[in-house]
């Protein structure tokens, strides 16, 4: 196969110029393709070992450590301890294993979605996508907004903060939001190295502050037999516990944010050298690795800190305006250790939990250039990184404002989005074993992902405020989708196109040998030899074509017409002694102006294409073209012929009869 030469100088597209602030918010965008430059692109330069990497996925997930023991005390009660081990059990038995299918299945950085999206093609799964990346976005979005609330909260209840840091949460929250914003502006480099600073800092002083609370549990026993004796005065005997525990712990489901990240950060990952674009095995391996570990460390830790928390802190202390609420390592480590070193370990928690919004915020700058640009449901400058930025960090603000930068507040939406994205990673995880045929796979992603269900639907009833912002979140995305598609309808959709040689010795023939290219759109029918005469005698007829003039035929064959943008390969056949050129699309304008344009471009000659009048109502033969991909042909090929190329004398010629 042969890659179409660059255009001729005499042919390149008139220059277009923007302003040097556009300039700067679209730098490194690349038009025409559905690329982009964001902190995860799928062709990464340099990658880090798989720790390294757990590192960047970990400043999301391991410093939920700063809220997650207050938030499950707040949820759980005393009966926190149990209500985590539950969650640890469903983290190794059940978002683990998903997450490792999804590595191997979905090893471009393009995570479970990208698996629902295989299986379920046209535009239901489209639609299907963009309520994923509704509850997607409500993920990330409110990581970004509670850790930078929690971050604040340790701030504000450090001994040596400044009194008017009291009654100032939002705004100083708003600031950290700002300058989460201007890291990514600048330019989102040299991530992983301060990730594994502040992962590696973090995780050492929660271990110290763990360990020293522990000694305390151990030199006074009396504080075990005083929790056991509150909790079964409260809640009867095990058994009740056992059931409560059950039943609550889905209000912990934070504690499972970090795997849709996690297999989002792959491309990021050193692999193999033997490893190929289709069967990366050392950095499937690796990511496996990265999961894997990542889940065990969370777990200890879960289940350590829940235990010294509740055995430690009053209950009291967990609630609004108590000293632990939102912080109940940081009061140990204030309590057990000293100011000084409470305060180091304010500064750190307060450094990964900002960092963590720039894990989020790189996962949406993933998320999104990798779907709706290519859906034709965004601007082309969604595809690069700093209008999002502004976008997502505005969405930030006004969230901030609205919640009262409050954690608490925040806890719902969060879980929602974390539960939503693992009961989605579960189902597809599920379907992929029920595929191939895998049974006892199958059996087991089957529990997994109607428990992973329950868990959501029993958050949804006791914190719908979650899916109410989810569903803001799908209804923006929703509208954005359909205003920008109706947008982008006349452009040039082609990623890439590629001729084969007959294909091109058709094109190079015309145009030495006649310097003319007379084009003939053929919608097929039969194939048969009659088919081809009939329309070439009503062309020459009806478009006065030279007798004299050789043709050739286009065919579009039929394709996915949800797919936006394409990567068309044009395949030249002769058929019945007529020369044809066929190219399978689900968008029969836009693809035939993109190989006209590239007829121009290779062969330095603008050809001229011959069209007959679709039948029926205009009206809805362009509805049906927004939806299918096809009906009005000739005029919407001609617009986007005329959008794409200013100039008419390098226009390719569009005549109807």
């Amino acid at each position: 196969m042969t890659r179409l030469a660059p255009p001729p100088a005499d042919l390149d597209p008139a220059p277009r110029t923007s302003g040097r602030v556009g300039s700067w918010l679209l730098q490194g965008l690349r038009t025409g393709t559905a690329s982009h430059q964001g902190p995860h692109a799928e062709t990464v330069h340099k990658t880090n070992s798989w720790w390294r990497v757990m590192c960047l996925t970990g400043v999301d997930y391991f410093s939920t450590l700063g809220y997650q023991p207050a938030i499950a005390a707040v949820a759980a009660g005393l009966l926190s301890p149990l209500a985590t081990i539950v969650l640890v059990l469903l983290t190794l038995l059940g978002a683990l294993p998903v997450y490792r299918r999804v590595a191997s299945e979905s090893f471009r950085g393009e995570g479970s979605i990208a698996m629902l999206e295989r299986l379920l093609p046209w535009w239901g799964g489209k639609l299907f996508v963009l309520v994923l990346l509704g509850f997607a976005a409500t993920d990330f979005i409110i990581t970004i907004t509670l850790s930078a609330a929690d971050a604040t909260a340790h701030a504000v209840e450090n001994p040596f903060a400044p009194e008017w840091f009291h009654g100032a949460e939002v705004p100083i929250t708003l600031v950290l939001l700002a300058l989460l914003a201007a890291v990514f502006l600048r330019g989102f480099k040299e991530a992983i190295n301060i990730a594994v600073v502040l992962v590696g800092i973090f995780l050492v002083l929660n271990a110290v502050v763990i360990v020293v609370a522990l000694g305390h549990i151990a030199d006074n026993a009396s504080v075990a037999t005083d929790w056991w004796s509150a909790l079964t005065l409260q809640h009867g005997n095990p058994l009740v516990m056992v059931g409560i525990a059950l039943i609550v712990f889905p209000k912990l489901a934070l504690g499972l944010s970090g795997f849709e990240t996690g297999v989002a950060v792959m491309p990021q990952i050193s692999g193999d050298p033997s490893d190929t674009a289709d069967n990366p095995a050392g950095r499937i391996r690796g990511a496996k690795r990265l999961l894997t570990t990542a889940a065990i460390i969370m777990s200890s830790f879960l289940v350590t800190s829940s235990i010294v928390t509740t055995f430690l802190i009053p209950q009291a202390e967990f609630q609004s305006g108590g000293s632990a609420n939102g912080r109940a390592l940081a009061y140990l480590a204030h309590e057990y250790l000293g100011e000084g070193f409470g305060t180091v370990y304010d500064v750190s928690t307060i450094a990964i939990l900002w960092f963590a919004g720039a894990s989020a915020m790189a996962g949406l700058l993933n998320l999104v250039p990798r779907y709706l640009p290519r859906y034709g449901m965004a601007p082309q400058w969604a595809a690069a990184v700093r209008p999002l930025v502004l976008v997502f960090s505005a969405i930030a603000f006004l969230i901030t404002i609205v919640f009262d930068a409050d954690v608490d507040a925040q806890g719902g939406a969060y879980a929602t989005g974390v539960l939503v994205l693992i009961t989605s990673a579960s189902v597809a995880v599920f379907l992929s074993a029920l595929h191939r045929k895998q049974r006892g796979w199958t059996i087991a992603f089957a529990v997994i992902a109607a428990i992973f269900a329950y868990t959501t639907v029993v958050n949804v009833i006791e914190r719908p405020d979650g899916v109410r912002i989810a569903a803001l979140f799908i209804v923006g995305i929703l509208i954005v989708s359909i205003v920008s598609r109706v947008h982008r309808s006349f452009q040039l959709r082609a990623r890439s196109i590629e001729f084969d040689d007959m294909a091109l010795s058709f094109i190079e023939e015309d145009s030495e040998e006649y310097s003319s290219i007379q084009i003939i759109s053929n919608e097929p029918d039969d194939g048969s030899e009659e088919e081809y005469r009939r329309k070439l005698k009503e062309e020459r007829r009806d478009s006065h074509i030279p007798q004299t003039s050789p043709v050739i035929f286009l065919e579009v064959q039929p394709a996915d017409s949800s797919d936006f943008e394409e990567d068309l390969m044009v395949r030249g056949v002769v058929r019945h002694g007529f020369r044809v050129l066929v190219v399978d699309s689900g968008n029969v304008p836009n693809t035939i102006a993109s190989v006209l344009m590239e007829i121009r471009d290779r062969a330095g000659i603008v050809p001229d294409i011959y069209f007959e009048w679709t039948e029926g109502n205009p009206a809805s033969n362009m509805l049906r073209y927004l939806v299918t991909g096809s009906g009005e042909v000739a005029p919407v090929t001609r617009e986007v012929l005329r959008r794409a190329e200013p100039r008419p004398h390098k226009r390719p010629g569009v005549h109807v009869s």
